[in-house]
């Protein structure tokens, strides 16, 4: 018996394939939302919260040191000090943050 080699038509393929791609290409767009929110978030708290508006914190570098070493013990890498430096200027730049909404879109 002859063996039959059954293979998908294009267009079912490329139908799906767009399917797969659009979905991945959503799910990236809506993490970095996501991720850009909690970054902007944490900024704002640093700002707002410990540092009553000021640009600079009064309590220096060392608690946002302690911050960013406590964070990182149970969140990882990704909240160290200067990582959270970064949060902060975020939130400078962007202290509205719709106006970080209308820049994605």
């Amino acid at each position: 018996m002859k063996e039959q080699h059954l293979e998908p038509k294009q267009e079912l393929y490329h139908s799906i394939a767009k399917i797969i791609a659009d979905s991945k290409s959503s799910l990236y767009r809506t993490t970095n939302t996501i991720l850009l929110k909690m970054y902007w978030e944490i900024g704002k708290l640093i700002v707002q919260d410990e540092q009553n508006g000021e640009k600079r914190a009064g309590y220096g570098k060392y608690l946002l040191k302690n911050l960013a070493n406590q964070l990182s013990i149970e969140f990882g890498k990704g909240f160290n000090e200067r990582n959270l430096n970064n949060m902060r200027a975020f939130f400078n730049s962007f202290p509205i943050w719709n106006a970080v909404r209308t820049e994605l879109s």
